[in-house]
């Protein structure tokens, strides 16, 4: 039983991959298929050049009275039209050309103050981490100074400690003194 459910699982498992792989790969070659069945029967059915006789008047003829002559007139050269359009081409180039030198200008002008504005706080933080490093030099130079001090004042504390016992002092007999002056006094 064990044997037959394996099977059917592998089969199912072949089955799914198969269709995976169709989904996945199955459109782009549909479409190279198409493309190249296009291809073979275009250049297979090749037809003979028409032949027509086919008369230079239109269609539709319209009467000399209700046509528009000018229309005619339209696509040929008129030196007076032509020289007119060529200046206000060349005028509307120039006002483009002066339009972009404006904008330009104005973006030069944007980026100049940025870049000053930029420079002034460069030179603020400058000052302000100098004054920082200023403070640290003084704050450790002071550090130093306490520590020098504190270990004059350790061995002047030393010196003093070995000349008291040299003349007998002892570090409990303080103590206990105190404790009987204390107690003399709250008595």
């Amino acid at each position: 039983m064990a044997m037959n459910q394996a099977a059917i699982l592998k089969v199912g498992l072949v089955f799914m991959g198969v269709c995976l792989f169709g989904y996945i790969v199955g459109p782009p070659l549909y479409w190279h298929f198409m493309e190249g069945l296009a291809a073979v029967s275009r250049s297979s059915t090749t037809c003979d050049p028409c032949r027509c006789d086919c008369s230079s008047q239109p269609l539709l003829s319209i009467s000399d009275g209700l046509s528009n002559a000018s229309f005619t007139d339209c696509a040929k050269h008129d030196p007076e039209v032509s020289e007119d359009t060529e200046k206000n081409f060349a005028e509307l180039l120039t006002e483009e050309l002066k339009l972009r030198e404006a904008e330009a200008l104005e973006n030069q002008r944007r980026a100049d103050m940025a870049l000053l504005e930029a420079k002034k706080l460069t030179s603020q933080y400058q000052k302000e981490a100098d004054k920082c490093n200023s403070g640290m030099e003084t704050c450790e130079e002071a550090r130093e100074k306490a520590e020098a001090a504190l270990e004059a004042q350790k061995k002047l504390t030393a010196t003093w400690e070995q000349r008291a016992r040299q003349k007998g002092w002892k570090e409990g007999m303080t103590k206990s003194r105190a404790q009987t002056q204390g107690a003399t006094q709250a008595a």
